[in-house]
């Protein structure tokens, strides 16, 4: 799973000349919260963002209405936008679990994908929400178990063997620690075709997991 096959594609750009009351407009037509800002030949300039064009309301409070449409409309995307330099980026051949550790780590919503310095697209924390739900089946009804499993070669080939011997697919799935139990891991499948009675019976089973949760979904 790569950037460049989920990003969006030719995001909505805007240019530094551009009026924040302007930008505005265009985010809330397009309904998104991040403009990459380019200069020409679609080169990385900033990123402006909808926080970015919060006016603070101390800078506001000494003037009256007509002087704050007058401060208002001569404001530009170049004077609130996050500059160049410090507008965190990323490849579209990184994973996207790049993506979102990148994300993390800088406490950043968006990430303007760059190849050879021009904008290509742009990855958000909505998309990898979105993909999130996708690698789980949030889309496909069906009964959603996690299992707590010990930290060892094999586990998760024990969960499969044991869905797939009774003649039922796995179709999403996935892994991640065990929260406050080190050692362990949760793994979570979604399986059709099967009552919840059935696939605890099924895996209840396999000796040394505990299930820890299993309903429809």
């Amino acid at each position: 799973m790569l950037v460049k096959d989920y990003m969006t594609r030719h995001p909505v750009m805007i240019e530094p000349t551009t009026s924040i009351v302007e930008a505005q407009g265009i985010m809330a037509e397009a309904k998104v919260r991040h403009l990459p800002v380019i200069a020409s030949g679609k080169r990385l300039a900033g990123l402006v963002t909808r926080q970015r064009m919060r006016i603070p309301p101390t800078e506001l409070t000494s003037l009256n209405v007509w002087e704050i449409t007058r401060f208002l409309s001569n404001l530009t995307v170049a004077d609130v936008m996050v500059k160049q330099e410090e507008v965190i980026t990323i490849e579209p051949n990184a994973t996207l679990e790049e993506a979102a550790q990148t994300m993390i780590e800088n406490k950043v919503g968006c990430l303007p994908v760059l190849k050879e310095g021009i904008v290509v697209g742009i990855i958000t924390e909505i998309d990898m929400m979105g993909q999130l739900a996708k690698l789980l089946g949030g889309s496909v009804r069906g009964v959603r178990v996690t299992v707590r499993v010990p930290d060892k070669v094999g586990e998760f080939a024990k969960v499969t063997n044991a869905i797939a011997s009774q003649g039922w697919g796995i179709y999403a799935g996935g892994s991640v620690p065990a929260p406050k139990q080190p050692g362990y891991w949760d793994i979570v499948v979604k399986v059709r075709d099967v009552s919840e009675k059935e696939l605890v019976a099924a895996l209840e089973k396999v000796e040394g997991q505990q299930i820890v949760d299993v309903r429809q979904a």
